[in-house]
């Protein structure tokens, strides 16, 4: 922060209104410009609001594709009010493409990647295809921020397409040898957090929980706006060029039987426990349609197979929260409060 100066003339207060604009445009300058692309989606408005609030000059595609969506336009004209500049592109237009990557110094895609909404997750290809063109990008985070892809080569056949999806980008990225970081984000806390990881719902039970297994799997649960804020951080740290980062900050790693255990704190009451075993989870998923098929997988791969939590970070990782213990993440019980 700047001193308060004790000005006596006019001059002296112009001048320091000048100065402190020239300091402003000075701090922008040495950050890196990004582009987000899919910013008015569940992650993307989060990681286009912590790009602002970190100082990096913000730039959000348009895409013409977006037709009559009316609460995506809007959103735009928000990003647009809070300082970032939109950029008209489309998919189906690959000089857009680069023009738009060409005024920017790091790419960010948030672009969906689940089956009960869309599954965009190879028209990132086109997005690869414009970034090797443009020739000036130095980091491409592609739309990842779940489970990392290439730890799950052995799990569940149903939804697996979306783990392939993506390393299929992450091989056009290598191959291109675009500069990379990829973010491994573990358990968004609105789809397991807030409804205690239970299937078909987003708000907490009232009665009874199932658990799954023993409930002791480990697994990582993580407030959306931190991943954003996490997110951030890396693009223009050396230490994750190249590198996955995994948020996995140690106060987050928690069983389903400590999760529900702060809830119960939180409200001063005892769930009824069903434990359901691995064999009659998976019995429950065969007459499910897809989306649901691909969405039980997940519950199945982070509190049975423990994938969030069975590997140590080796030399191609990084994990969040100790390369940036300035940021103070939100912890679960702090998560849960907001149910209450």
């Amino acid at each position: 922060m700047l001193p308060l100066l004790p000005f006596k003339k006019t001059n002296d207060i112009r001048h320091f209104i000048n100065f402190s604009k020239k300091k402003k445009k000075t701090l922008e300058m040495s950050k890196s410009k990004i582009l987000v692309v899919g910013g008015t989606g569940y992650v993307g408005k989060r990681i286009v609001k912590a790009s602002l609030a970190q100082g990096h000059p913000t730039f959000v595609l348009m895409r013409r594709e977006i037709g009559y969506e009316v609460e995506k336009l809007q959103k735009l004209l928000s990003f647009k009010k809070q300082g970032a500049r939109l950029i008209e592109g489309s998919f189906s237009d690959h000089q857009s493409l680069v023009d738009a990557v060409k005024k920017v110094d790091v790419v960010i895609c948030t672009m969906s990647g689940v089956q009960f909404r869309s599954h965009n997750i190879l028209l990132q290809l086109k997005l690869v295809d414009a970034i090797k063109e443009a020739g000036n990008i130095k980091r491409f985070l592609p739309s990842e921020f779940g489970i990392d892809p290439s730890r799950m080569e052995h799990g569940l056949e149903y939804g697996k397409e979306t783990f392939g999806d993506k390393m299929v980008v992450r091989k056009a990225i290598e191959d291109a040898k675009i500069p990379y970081t990829y973010i491994s984000a573990n358990c968004f806390g609105a789809y397991f957090v807030g409804n205690l990881s239970q299937p078909n719902t987003l708000f907490p039970p009232k009665d009874r929980v199932s658990i799954y297994g023993d409930g002791n799997c480990k697994a990582v649960f993580m407030d959306e706006d931190d991943v954003a804020t996490y997110t951030i951080k890396t693009v223009d740290d050396p230490r994750t060029l190249n590198k996955t980062l995994y948020l996995r900050p140690n106060e987050n790693i928690l069983t389903h039987n400590d999760l529900v255990e702060k809830w119960e704190k939180l409200t001063n009451k005892t769930l009824q426990k069903v434990y359901i075993s691995a064999e009659d989870f998976l019995a429950s998923m065969k007459d499910l349609d897809h989306a649901y098929q691909a969405g039980f997988a997940r519950i199945y791969q982070i509190f049975y197979d423990g994938c969030l939590m069975n590997f140590e970070i080796g030399e191609g990782g990084e994990e969040a929260s100790d390369l940036y213990p300035e940021v103070r993440y939100t912890r679960m019980d702090e998560y849960l409060q907001r149910y209450l």
